[in-house]
């Protein structure tokens, strides 16, 4: 596959990865943490927070393989 296009097709996969986690954080967010202590919602938001960094950090993995 051509670089290029291998940097576009990740490109939009990533956008995609951060639009659908965001919102299915805010999803499991809403459902499970009202009423819960402070402690448990500030470890919860920054465990989201930085849980995306894993599957983007593969899409740019592939991005990068060189050609085969």
């Amino acid at each position: 596959m051509p670089p290029r296009l291998r940097s576009l097709i990740g490109a939009i996969a990533l956008v995609a990865l951060v639009v659908v986690y965001a919102f299915l954080a805010m999803v499991v967010a809403l459902l499970t943490l009202p009423g819960a202590p402070g402690w448990v919602q500030g470890a919860y938001y920054v465990i989201a927070g930085l849980l995306w960094v894993l599957p983007a950090g593969l899409i740019i993995r592939w991005i990068l393989k060189p050609r085969a």
